[in-house]
């Protein structure tokens, strides 16, 4: 199988998602899951997933779709496309499976998949992230991981402006 293949079937449905996680749960294999726009991506967002990573066997990646990431971040995001953002993550070897969503938040998919972990960055308080209390009700945990200083998209477009002015 060619390597380009390899990466692109780690892109997934939910329903294969579901299949699958539902194995994991059967086998007693504990995935984390998280989710976000990951538009440009940035040392942040590789420390954040390799630390998300390192909690379980598996970890799964949901990415905002266009038209989500639209609504929350306004008409000129994103800057990548969902395509394009995917790929990017799914080249990870410590990703499992990158799944796109189109709802504003999450919650649907954690309900489906029902992740052992959930995880989130800093700029988040506990209470504050969606599917938590599915995540807690069910056994599991909730974590947010400190960002890393310094690196952020909004920061980097912050940065691309001032140097155009």
């Amino acid at each position: 199988m060619d390597k380009l293949d390899v990466i692109q079937n780690k892109i997934v449905g939910i329903d294969f998602l579901q299949r699958i996680t539902s194995q994991w749960h059967i086998t007693n294999k504990k995935f984390v899951f998280t989710n976000g726009c990951f538009d440009l991506l940035h040392r942040g967002h590789i420390t954040y997933l390799l630390q998300a990573a390192n909690l379980a066997h598996h970890f799964v990646v949901a990415i905002n779709s266009d038209s989500s990431v639209k609504k929350l971040k306004g008409e000129n995001r994103p800057i990548q496309d969902e395509k394009h953002r995917a790929l990017l993550l799914a080249n990870f070897a410590f990703i499992d499976y990158v799944v796109l969503f189109d709802d504003e938040t999450p919650f649907e998919l954690i309900n489906k998949l029902q992740p052992d972990f959930l995880v989130k960055g800093g700029d988040y308080k506990v209470d504050e992230i969606v599917g938590a209390d599915v995540v807690k009700k069910n056994g599991g945990e909730v974590i947010v991981i400190p960002l890393l200083e310094g690196f952020s998209t909004t920061y980097t477009i912050h940065h691309i402006q001032q140097l155009k002015d």
